[in-house]
């Protein structure tokens, strides 16, 4: 199995960033980006804007170019303050950037990443190029800027689950569902989680910065999608098919669509079009779980181990997301 790279554990007090690492801030996100602060603080984290979250900025339809972005996301990554660094939001341009990224620096001081959507491409790029146990997880905006809407039950859980994955020393354990999550094909399995935004994955792939065969074996392939047809989506599955990806893992989790349209002729559910590429391969799946467009999110770690039950409808970390300080391993 490929060698992971486990963050450095964090530690209440800590600084984090929150970074524009695609879209910037539009002025309608602000009440969003405000009350995502606040959610990240109150986990007890201490937070820094950088500068490219700014209203009055922006560049085709990025907060910034790809190099600028690029760069700004280098200097988080080499700034020994900065302990982890939030997303801002998705949107459509981290795929520019990949080859001007600095790997070393991950290598030299590893922090976790937190985002999802557009982020997905950094997050698989990264744990390609460096082994890295980066998190999908909420946006600040979109995700951590809609946990004042959940009841307090549930955003204890949120918060619970959160620091467990970002500073505790041992398995975070069971991912507390918000939604009905369904069993569309039985069974269990245990395996790496590997994963993001579906079409992100599957442009990932095609580049220098792809997963090699061996990230997929044995492991828990999660995914979502958003803004697209069910046809889209049945296409981009028998692309991973082709490519072997679909003989290789042990199970698959599907997170709850959003916006995903029914093509006409074909089938009403997400779920058939999912059984359907699958064929008889005996996988467990999991689906309209926790995970992208519709949040808030439970935290996925890449390369970290999960046991997936489709027949308990229950998905746990049993291994340790982070490392503690002074303890860097890779392994």
């Amino acid at each position: 199995m490929p060698s992971i790279l486990r963050p450095k554990a964090l530690r209440e007090g800590d600084l984090v960033a929150v970074a524009a690492l695609s879209g910037g801030l539009d002025e309608d996100e602000a009440p969003l980006f405000e009350r995502g602060v606040e959610a990240i603080e109150q986990m007890g984290f201490v937070v820094r804007v950088s500068p490219l979250v700014d209203r009055d900025r922006r560049w085709w339809w990025a907060a910034a170019t790809p190099r600028e972005v690029a760069g700004e996301f280098d200097r988080l990554l080499r700034d020994p303050e900065v302990r982890a660094i939030f997303a801002l939001t998705g949107g459509r341009m981290t795929l520019s950037y990949l080859d001007l990224i600095d790997y070393d620096a991950v290598h030299a001081d590893p922090k976790p990443l937190l985002g999802m959507s557009d982020i997905s491409t950094l997050h698989l790029a990264l744990h390609s190029r460096t082994g890295l146990v980066s998190v999908h997880a909420d946006l600040v905006t979109h995700g951590f800027g809609y946990w004042h809407e959940s009841d307090e039950t549930r955003r204890k859980e949120l918060e619970d689950i959160y620091l467990r994955v970002l500073t505790g020393d041992g398995a975070p354990g069971v991912l507390p569902p918000g939604r009905r999550w369904e069993c569309w094909r039985s069974g269990r399995a245990i395996g790496p989680l590997v994963g993001g935004m579906l079409n992100r994955l599957v442009r990932v792939q095609s580049t220098s910065y792809a997963l090699t065969p061996e990230h997929f074996d044995g492991a828990v392939l999660f995914w979502e999608e958003a803004f697209t047809s069910t046809s889209v989506v049945w296409n981009d599955l028998h692309a991973l098919r082709s490519a072997g990806v679909l003989d290789r893992i042990a199970g698959m989790v599907v997170g709850a669509p959003f916006e995903v349209e029914s093509t006409e002729g074909g089938p009403a559910t997400l779920r058939e079009v999912v059984l359907d590429v699958l064929g008889d391969r005996d996988l467990p799946v999991l689906g309209n779980v926790d995970v992208g467009h519709d949040p808030p999110n439970v935290p996925m770690p890449l390369g970290v181990r999960a046991e997936l039950d489709a027949d308990a409808t229950t998905l746990s970390l049993v291994e340790a997301v982070v490392t503690p300080r002074g303890l860097e391993l890779v392994g």
